[in-house]
């Protein structure tokens, strides 16, 4: 039979028929699993038929996913990888060896999944996780790396029993939902560490560390913290990668490595994903040390990860990254510090649930500003925003939409200049 809708129509059906966090905030966000454990029954239960690893975290989850991906594919396992949100094509949520889902199998799934959707009335997350595991049961994945969207406890993602649980750090992100403090976010991410499965903890401090430690015991899961495992003893950019020394416990000499991805905030991910690598060695995954190091070096290639410190023009250098909350911007500021330019042109655009001040105060009051807002309900108007910036002695223009404000600062930059593009995933997605 032919479906009723194309694959545009379908993506349209499903991002207005359904609850999107990405479009309208906290209303899309359902407080318990009962939808997805009622999508995954209905369609027998997929999720119990791969093996996955399971990442959370405030920043760094995305890159962290897209590494052992890479490490996977390359180590010749068949991978797939669930990831949020997508910057242009709703298909990069759901990879498979790093290729796209395909475009019949989103309209058929959706066709079959329509009955769900009238009975239950998930939200859009809850649909894609659903459509994910579907596809990875029915391709026969080796392995499925699953990042969770917000929180843990409660993500949908969370119906999985992981090889490995993966929380790669803790900091204010979405606390209207996820609470006010770091050790309620904790909590709420160490949701995804399961009975007798090892978990690595990317980066800890002391308040979340207690909550980790405390939920690991509980729960007979033996844990590890990356950060204390090995150590970065050297680094340096060179051609837009990024160099790194490691120095590892299990080798008398520092191991090199070379990364596509040249945020220098990629330190944290890797040891994270070191970590992570010696534990599935442990439970008889083949990850040989090669094999890694060359993985790293074509993340981008292999999974198509993009928005992490990405340089798309030189002269003036023009990067996109996804930075949006006060620990992803503090990273992102160290590493323009760290970049040699003339003057500073950075375009913003933010979501209205985000700490916004907090994060404006960090920024360097020199730089000249572009405010604007992604195409999204849920976006901070750019008046709003500007003025917003004002109290902090920010001054710029505002813009009807980011490729608006990318030309002017394009024609204002000169060839030695810095021109940053950041604040929301979606503006970030929104440029041509």
């Amino acid at each position: 039979m032919t479906p009723s809708l194309t694959y545009q129509q379908t993506v349209e059906y499903l991002m207005t028929k359904l609850p999107l966090f990405s479009r309208i905030g906290a209303a899309a966000y359902k407080e318990d699993l009962d939808n997805t454990i009622k999508l995954c029954s209905f369609l027998n239960n997929p999720e119990r038929n791969f093996r996955s690893v399971h990442i959370a975290g405030t920043n760094g989850k995305g890159s962290v996913s897209h590494m052992l991906a890479a490490i996977f594919q390359s180590a010749g396992y068949k991978t797939g990888l669930y990831t949020s949100p997508h910057l242009k094509d709703f298909r990069e949520r759901i990879k498979l060896n790093g290729e796209m889902i395909s475009e019949e199998f989103v309209i058929s799934f959706t066709d079959k999944i329509k009955p769900m959707i009238s009975e239950i009335e998930p939200s859009f997350f809850e649909i894609t996780v659903a459509m994910a595991f579907e596809y990875f049961s029915n391709e026969r994945v080796d392995i499925a790396i699953i990042e969770t969207g917000l929180g843990g406890r409660l993500d949908s993602t969370n119906v999985i029993t992981p090889e490995l649980s993966i929380i790669t750090n803790i900091g204010m992100d979405h606390m209207n939902l996820l609470g006010d403090s770091l050790e309620k976010i904790a909590v709420e991410k160490a949701g995804i560490i399961k009975p007798g499965v090892p978990v690595v903890i990317g980066e800890s401090r002391p308040e979340t560390q207690r909550v980790f430690t405390r939920v690991a015991e509980e729960r007979n899961a033996p844990m590890t913290i990356a950060s204390q495992a090995r150590q970065v003893t050297d680094w340096h950019w060179e051609k837009h990668e990024l160099w790194v020394d490691v120095a590892d416990p299990h080798s008398t000499d520092h191991k090199h490595y070379r990364l596509d991805l040249p945020g220098i905030y990629q330190k944290k991910n890797l040891l994270t994903v070191l970590e992570a690598c010696h534990q599935l060695r442990l439970k008889g995954w083949t990850l040989e040390e090669p094999v890694v190091a060359k993985a790293l070096m074509h993340v981008k290639k292999l999974t198509g990860l993009h928005g992490r410190w990405d340089i798309v023009q030189h002269s003036p250098t023009i990067v996109l990254d996804v930075a949006h909350n006060e620990d992803g911007m503090r990273q992102l500021i160290e590493q323009i510090e760290l970049t040699d330019h003339h003057a500073l042109h950075m375009i913003l655009g933010f979501v209205k649930d985000k700490d916004v001040d907090n994060v404006l105060s960090l920024l360097p009051k020199t730089a000249h500003y572009y405010f604007t807002q992604a195409a999204i309900p849920r976006a901070l108007d750019a008046e709003s925003l500007r003025e917003k910036a004002a109290h902090f002695h920010l001054s710029g223009k505002n813009y009807k939409d980011v490729n608006t404000a990318l030309a002017d600062a394009k024609a204002k930059a000169g060839r030695g200049d810095l021109v940053v593009v950041c604040g929301s995933v979606f503006l970030v997605g929104e440029v041509r």
